[in-house]
């Protein structure tokens, strides 16, 4: 049943500690580092634990409010000593002995997106899924600023939302990005619209089972109220499993008409644009505002991006392709197009086989790096593979392979950690060898 008044006041309430009271953060990433500020502004005394230590933090310490403690190198039952409540970085297990711990001892656990959903007083908009998220809460974001409302988009895709908090207003949509960590760190994640685009195995490191993971995502859809919308894709089994959970109406966007035109490359975009076009429909815009939307977007940073064209070679950036089915995805973009790959990196436990064989008949060739690059290269044994120490001779070996009328494609398929502090650092050293192996850079 939807709360009651009173219990929706409580909901609110119950987010942040009296000015005064001491709250331990853990994780000291970006999102760590916005909860501190947003909590010390409110007078709550801030100490923040971090596995690193100062040296591997670096210019993050910088960032602490004024008078934060720091337990920093490792953490233990002590840190909540004094704390009437805790709040996890997205990075942080949600199981972790030290919150579960907080929980037997009846300390409030929370976080950055939690006090969000509890403290926004604005229509959200929560898009989630397995690949897709970034483009397709980008492109509503584009879409939404045709109707007459002020939007912010924002979650696990650009700035902290918790640091935009106070210019947010009733009339506002906010349209976050939100991923499985960052769902099941939230008591009530309810949004007005809920859009769930694919969900296939990812992060299972975290989750341990699909099944969890599959619920994590779900909390989006149970959390709605009867008047919502839930946005669902027809074609993914999980989805419509999904749809049995939610008290939301629930449109199917791969049916949606019209199908709006998308500059973007790929099939999948087709439906990250159904998806944008039926979210926006909901929200009330018209088609033809829906169409502009979708017509004057751009794409988004390390998702397909163009870099540019040399000597008859397109160079894209797809970094952001974190596992195998994101670099499906990316691979079927240029189908009928020889493709040049840079693939590899972090993590493991991934189903390969669709992947392989995808790799095998769209490329001309493949270069490997990272952690994965042996595994890959016996799994493409008999196929073109070239194998490289570091990402810039990765881009040598690839410009040395490639021929007019190609396209060089990083699309990694993998994390990037056993290289790179993040994919948006791979994605940008990607961007400078190109331009400096054409001499523009």
């Amino acid at each position: 049943m939807p709360p009651t008044r009173s219990e929706a006041v409580g909901f609110r309430e119950r987010a942040v500690p009296a000015a005064g009271a001491r709250a331990l953060v853990v994780g000291m990433g970006r999102s760590g580092l916005a909860l501190a500020r947003f909590l010390a502004a409110r007078g709550v005394r801030v100490r923040m634990a971090d596995l690193r230590s100062p040296a591997q933090l670096g210019d993050a310490l910088a960032g602490l409010p004024p008078g934060t403690e720091t337990v920093l190198g490792g953490y233990d039952g002590a840190a909540l000593d004094g704390c009437a409540a805790v709040y996890a970085s997205p990075g942080v297990p949600w199981d972790i002995d030290l919150l579960q711990t907080a929980r037997s001892s009846g300390l409030t656990v929370s976080s950055e997106m939690d006090l969000f959903f509890r403290l926004c007083p604005a229509s959200i908009v929560g898009i989630t899924g397995t690949n897709g998220k970034t483009t397709t809460t980008a492109l509503l974001g584009s879409v939404l600023a045709q109707g007459p409302r002020p939007v912010l988009v924002g979650g696990n895709i650009g700035d902290t939302v918790l640091d935009r908090l106070e210019e947010l207003t009733p009339e506002h949509w906010v349209v976050l990005e939100l991923s499985s960590f960052q769902l099941e760190s939230c008591e009530r994640p309810r949004a007005r619209i809920g859009v769930v685009l694919n969900v296939t195995p990812d992060h299972l490191d975290r989750h341990t089972t699909m099944e969890a993971y599959v619920a994590a995502k779900a909390r989006l859809l149970r959390s709605q109220e009867p008047g919502d919308d839930a946005v669902l894709n027809g074609l993914d089994p999980a989805c419509r499993e999904m749809a049995e959970l939610t008290r939301a109406r629930v449109t199917w966007f791969d049916r949606h008409q019209p199908v709006p035109p998308m500059q973007l490359p790929g099939r999948h975009n087709r439906l990250n644009a159904l998806a944008a076009a039926a979210a926006g429909r909901a929200a009330g815009l018209s088609d033809e505002a829906i169409e502009a939307g979708v017509r004057s977007f751009q794409g988004v940073e390390h998702r397909l991006e163009l870099v540019g064209e040399w000597g008859g070679v397109r160079w894209y950036d797809d970094s952001k392709a974190t596992n195998p089915d994101a670099g499906l995805v990316g691979l079927r973009a240029f189908e009928g197009v020889p493709v040049v790959l840079i693939a590899g990196g972090y993590g493991g436990g991934f189903e390969l086989g669709e992947w392989l064989a995808a790799a095998r008949s769209g490329t001309r060739a493949a270069v490997l790096i990272g952690a994965s690059a042996s595994e890959l290269a016996e799994g493409l044994t008999g196929h073109p593979v070239h194998q490289a120490a570091t990402l810039e001779e990765a881009v040598e070996r690839a410009h040395a392979v490639a021929r007019p009328g190609d396209v060089v494609l990083l699309s990694p398929a993998y994390k990037s950690f056993d290289m790179f502090a993040n994919y948006e650092e791979r994605g940008r050293r990607f961007k400078a060898a190109v331009r400096r192996i054409h001499g523009t850079g």
